[in-house]
């Protein structure tokens, strides 16, 4: 099983806290066994958070070659406001790399 990032630790903590603290309030219960449910509630939906924070996509092989099939598919034809379509320009290398002096 894979380690937890830290999104996945941040964003399950707050929910505990913050939904503990409002299941309190909000029942006003003082009774031992309703901190006790709400206490567990909270841990549950933290839990359910935390994995189903999106994971950061791994770079690698894959990425790779998925990109590269993207870069090698035909253009997308824009429709413009008279309804024609347009094939973007061709980007060219002074345009993606600009000449500092």
């Amino acid at each position: 099983m894979p380690r937890p990032t830290a999104a996945q630790l941040a964003y399950g903590s707050a929910t505990v806290v913050v939904s503990t603290i409002a299941m309190l309030l909000l029942s006003q219960t003082s009774t031992g066994l309703g901190v006790a449910v709400i206490s567990a509630a909270a841990l549950a939906l933290g839990l359910l958070v935390a994995l189903t924070v999106p994971l950061p996509r791994r770079r690698g092989r894959h990425a790779a070659r998925t990109g590269a099939s993207r870069t090698a598919a035909a253009p997308v034809a824009q429709e413009g406001a008279t309804g024609d379509a347009r094939v973007p320009e061709p980007r060219t290398a002074s345009a993606e790399h600009p000449v500092h002096h």
